[in-house]
Parts: structure tokens; sequence; C-alpha cells
């Protein structure tokens, strides 16, 4: 099995940062080792097979993005990156492990909806993934399923307070499924919004004439999410399940988090890039030349990105350095404007919802660090060891430590990434929602399980690079 020692680098955790060595044999870390150690031999380096020089770097744990929707069908259409390009994108920007949704729609029967997944993924991805389960309809059925998801790894599951006759569960459904999260460990994720009183807003702001993808920001107030948000947090606490909010976007919500942390609930938030840097005025409401005031239309997701004058982002990154937020993902779900998101010109409600931007998370996230709203430690924490620790993989997967699996990024703080099409942009999209972005840094080397797969010329590895990989429980509760 070929050995690699990463030598002359700063090893970055969530606790701490010192110069170590490296050393992977085969797909797993076998030391960390104090610079000059003659512990494995007075010149380790000519005994292995590779050398990677990381002077003035930083060594990091590979990236865990624990919410993307490769393929995922969405207003008639399928998100444009398949597990393959998706995956591969993410191996550009420095992730080595997805958590990617399958999906069980009404009617549906819930392992045949893993079963497609499972399909779909197998053999193409270029990194490692694993599965949350949507559930979107919680009957009797689905409820008699959920507790054999441990066994197949998979063992988180989602429901959407939103998207009524879509995904959308009601109150009774809700607490159903949570009580037997309680009873088995599963960790309940919840798409927190007031879907019904969204779609009435959505309605009445269209028959008014205001159809453009501004308003559906405004269609999704932040009122919205902040009573969706309370109510799942009290269906958990009357039911005594864990809760894990996805997408938060508006202060509101976090601070309705905060107080059920505070009082010692097992209640956690995730927010993603969007919801840190982009707003409803400066995207939302762009225009273009191209595209009128169309333009807004590559940026509509949900939760909707909030506005700026509310101050919504400041607060995000607040929650952040405070732990009221536990980590950052991307809820990456890309549509092209040609023939997908085009579909809701004159309408906003028709607009596919989605933003892409797995290939982008770790360097927006380190981008914090330079600016001074994270610490290098903190990045780590986000990005890697409280994903593997939330989702239940760590030890194998967030850390550098012997007996873990070869993830590594090497990161150059001296170095410079501008994204952009044409420039860093691999995923499978006509546009970058994050077009014109610069970043003082750079995802220079990615290993994933001891095998190098992105270098200085560029993405080496190969489709089916990536296994699946089965969850344990959560590692996180309090």
């Amino acid at each position: 099995m070929a050995t690699t020692l990463i030598t002359g680098g700063t090893v970055v955790s969530a606790t701490g940062r010192a110069e170590a060595d490296v050393l992977i044999d085969g797909e797993k870390i076998v030391a960390v080792l104090t610079p000059g150690s003659e512990l494995l031999g007075t010149d380790l380096a000519a005994s292995v097979d590779t050398v990677i020089d990381a002077t003035g770097k930083y060594v990091i744990p590979g990236g865990i993005d624990a919410h993307t929707h490769m393929q995922l069908p969405f207003g008639g259409t399928f998100a444009s990156d398949t597990f393959e390009t998706g995956t591969r994108a993410a191996a550009w920007g420095g992730t080595t492990t997805i958590i990617d949704f399958a999906v069980q729609t009404y009617g549906e029967r819930v392992l045949d909806g893993l079963a497609k997944w499972h399909e779909l993924a197998a053999g193409n991805c270029a990194i490692d993934y694993a599965f949350h389960q949507i559930v979107g309809g919680v009957d009797k059925d689905s409820l008699a399923v959920l507790p054999t998801l441990i066994d197949e790894g998979i063992t988180s599951f989602k429901m959407f307070m939103a998207y009524p006759g879509v995904f959308y569960s009601d109150d009774a459904q809700i607490l159903k499924a949570m009580q037997v999260a309680a009873d088995t460990g599963l960790l309940p994720m919840m798409h927190a919004e007031n879907g019904p009183v969204i779609d009435v807003l959505a309605e009445q702001l269209v028959e008014a004439g205001k159809t453009t993808p501004y308003f559906h920001g405004i269609a999704r107030a932040w009122q919205a999410e902040e009573e969706a948000t309370h109510r799942a947090i009290m269906l958990a606490n009357l039911t005594g399940a864990p809760l894990y909010v996805v997408h938060v976007s508006a202060k509101q919500a976090v601070a309705q988090l905060a107080t059920a942390r505070d009082a010692g609930q097992n209640v956690f938030g995730e927010t993603c890039p969007q919801y840190l840097y982009l707003s409803l005025e400066d995207q939302l409401g762009a225009s273009s030349e191209q595209w009128g005031d169309f333009e807004g239309a590559k940026w509509v997701c949900s939760t909707p990105l909030r506005s700026r004058e509310e101050g919504h982002q400041d607060h995000m990154w607040q929650a952040l350095r405070t732990n009221d937020l536990q980590m950052v993902s991307t809820d990456h779900c890309p549509f092209c404007m040609k023939g997908q998101k085009d579909l809701g010109i004159g309408d906003f409600r028709k607009i596919p919802n989605g933003i892409g931007s797995v290939e982008h998370r770790l360097d927006l996230m380190y981008q914090g660090v330079v600016t001074g709203e994270l610490t290098l430690e903190r990045w780590v924490e986000l990005t890697s060891t409280t994903p593997a620790r939330m989702f239940g993989l760590y030890g194998k997967k967030g850390v550098i430590q012997p007996g873990a699996d070869g993830d590594i990024v090497v990161y150059d703080p001296n170095g410079h990434t501008s994204i952009g099409v044409g420039k860093t942009h691999h995923m499978n999209m006509d546009h970058s929602a994050w077009e014109g972005f610069e970043i003082d840094g750079h995802v220079d080397t990615v290993i994933s399980r001891g095998r190098v797969i992105v270098d200085d010329s560029g993405y080496v590895g190969n489709k089916g690079d990536g296994q699946f990989v089965k969850r344990g429980l959560t590692q996180y509760l309090i």
C-alpha cells in the first residue's frame, strides 16, 4: 500500500494548531509526528512513496459538506449537478465527504427512494458520500421503516414545514416522527418555514403584479422562518427528540435556537455561505443587461437571502462565533439559468430553488478567517470536525489523528483564488452565484482516503473513487 508523508506544515484542528508531519499508510493516517522526530526512523522521507511539502501552509482535515442535493427533482426539473460532476467540483474545493439527501416523495416507500439514491451515486462519486433520508410522506409505513435506517448507516432524516403538496409535513406528522427519533437516537432535521403562510403571501404578491425574484424573498418573510423554528423546537421539546434546523438565514430564528440551547435542549442549527455574504437587496434585487430584473433568479433559494439592512448576515457570523449555530453546509442545489431558472420568468414561484456552492465553501469560510470573523480553529470546526460529530462520522472523518481516514487538505494562506466562470468553476452550471469573489487563500492539495485527487496540475482523481460511508448516531448531543 502507498505511503505519503506531509511535511513542514501547520496542522490545524478544532482545538489548536501545531507544526507537525503527517504520515498516511494506504487509506489511513498512521502517525502525527513532531518535525524532526526519529520515532519511525532517521530518514522517514526517504522510506515513503510520496512526500508533500506543506511548508508555510495549513494541513487540515478534509471538508465535510453535510447538506447537498445532487440530481434533486424540484420544480419540474432536476438539480444540474450529478453525483459525478458535483463531487468532482467538491473535490476541487477541498471537500472530501458529502452527505446528500435520499428522497422519499409522497406516496413512495422510503426504502425505494433510498435504493434509487444508492443507484444514482454508486460508482460515480469522486469523494466519499453518505446519506440523510428525506421523509416526504410521514405515514404508518414510513414511521415503521425509520428505525431500520440505522442499520443502513443512515441516522438522520429530514422533514419540511414548507412546500405544501410536495414535501410538507403537518405538526401531527412531525410529532409522530420525532417520537420515533426520541426512541431510537435518530436525528430529525427540519426545513423550518411556515409553508402555508408563505404560499398565501406569494399568491397575493403575484396577483399584485410583483413577480420578479426579489419578491421570492419578500414572500418567505423572516417571521415565517422564526415561527416554524420555534414550533419545531417546541415539538422536539415535547417529544424529547433532538433537532437539527437546516439553512438558518434569519437572525430571529437564531434567537429561538439560542434560547432553547441555553435551556439545555438538544437543538442545533446550520447556516450556509449565501446567508453570510449575499443579500435580498444586492442579489435577489439585482438586474443585468442579459436578464433584466430576472437576474436575481440566480440566487433564489429557500430559506431566502435576507435583508442586509436588517443585519441578518452580521448576526450569522456572530452566531457561528458563539456556537448558537454549529456548522456551515452549502445546501448545494444548482440550476442553470437557461432552461431551468428561466421557468420562473413572470412568476417567481416557478423558479427552481437552489444555489451552487459545493466547490467554494472551504474558501468562502476561510475568507472569514482573513477578515477576522473566525479563528483558524473555528474554520476547521465548522467545516469538518462538527459535521463529523453531528452526523456520526467523527474519528473516521473530521480529524487528523492515527486511525482516521487519510482525508486531508493542504491549504495555502499565501495563495489566491478568483471565483467565477472560466476561473474557478467546475460545477455543472451556466453561471456562478459567487462570480467575482476573491479569496485570500488557495486549496493546494486534496487527499481522499490516502490518494491525492487534486494537486498543482488540477483534478487527478477518478470517477468512482468515492465510497458510501455508513454513519453512526450523532456524537454531538449535550
